[in-house]
């Protein structure tokens, strides 16, 4: 009687094709919304008047989308499962990282903090590496809030 594995072998190359994904979209993200922050102060005028500009009022949503959709392919195409559970909390929590990671260091320290954020949380499926991978993701989110709001 053969054994059947239930959880594919090579974790290592599909953590950091995860992670790689991350820190792409990390560093795309902030590119964008440095964009548009420029963009933005070019329009408006230096008043006390709020300037409310298209670019400005899309680029959440459409960063949020972006990411959502690459990141859906991504994972399925690394067979990194269930992606219900691993996209929303990468997207949705990331931001308090990523800003931790700009204040202190620029765009190299967002792609690093985006590499490892996706590849923690990506690593965090497989049952055998769940329980280090969430507590050093939650490390991280908790020393990012440290540092950004303390």
């Amino acid at each position: 009687m053969t054994t059947r594995t239930t959880e594919p072998r090579p974790v290592l190359p599909r953590v950091l094709g995860a992670a790689l994904t991350g820190a792409a979209l990390a560093v795309g993200a902030l590119g964008y919304h440095s964009w548009i922050q420029h963009r933005d102060d070019r329009s408006c005028q230096p008043d006390d008047m709020v300037c409310i500009t298209w670019p400005g009022v899309t680029a959440v949503p459409l960063t949020l989308v972006v990411c959502t959709v690459v990141l859906a392919v991504v994972h399925k195409r690394l067979a990194i499962r269930p992606r219900s559970v691993v996209v929303p909390p990468t997207i949705l929590l990331a931001p308090v990282p990523l800003a931790a990671a700009d204040a202190a260091g620029g765009w190299w320290a967002v792609a690093l903090m985006g590499g490892l954020w996706t590849g923690l949380l990506a690593l965090g499926t497989w049952s055998r590496y769940r329980a280090p991978a969430l507590t050093a993701s939650a490390v991280v989110l908790f020393a990012a809030m440290v540092f950004y709001y303390g």
